[in-house]
């Protein structure tokens, strides 16, 4: 009798504690973007650029669902919207509309802005979607153009500013 107890006793903690665990947050994280104030109007990312804007959002995901335990969402069907009202890191909030309508419930953006030759500033925010408040964001300035670097920056920042203490809704 005895055993028996126990092992309704447990179980019944079991699904106390099964039913005290929250469901993971879904982030909506969008590629960094480029800011280049120098660079003529309507001119393209070049490729040796946009490999490390790549770069750096592979980082800034893996990150985020490694270490912040957040689940991310596909933001390829929106695609076509983000180009329309892109750049998002001045399209007044749109990202957090976009972000609300794929189910997210963070909206994370981020662009790197070219600075004097080979420095760059790398700026991510984390934002609610249902809201657009701002939860969380960083700035950290890179000095050297190559990938490593790049890579660093972004580790550095995701681990000293956006997931320093944990986000809102996490313990």
């Amino acid at each position: 009798m005895h055993l028996f107890m126990r092992l309704s006793l447990g179980a019944a903690a079991l699904c106390c504690l099964a039913g005290s665990v929250q469901a993971a947050e879904k982030a909506a994280v969008f590629p960094i973007e480029l800011h280049d104030p120098g660079a003529a109007y309507g001119s393209r990312t070049r490729p040796v650029d946009a490999k490390k804007l790549t770069l750096v959002t592979d980082e800034l995901k893996t990150a985020l669902k490694n270490q912040g335990n957040l689940d991310l969402v596909d933001t390829a069907p929106a695609a076509k919207e983000v180009e329309q009202q892109g750049p998002l890191y001045k399209c007044n909030g749109c990202a957090t509309d976009i972000g609300k309508s794929l189910g997210a419930d963070l909206v994370v953006t981020g662009y790197a802005e070219r600075g004097a030759n080979q420095i760059f500033n790398l700026n991510v925010t984390i934002a609610e979607a249902a809201t657009g408040k701002l939860v969380r964001g960083g700035q950290v300035t890179i000095r050297a153009d190559d990938d490593n670097t790049w890579a660093h920056a972004m580790r550095w920042l995701v681990k000293n500013r956006l997931l320093a203490e944990p986000l809102p809704g996490k313990s």
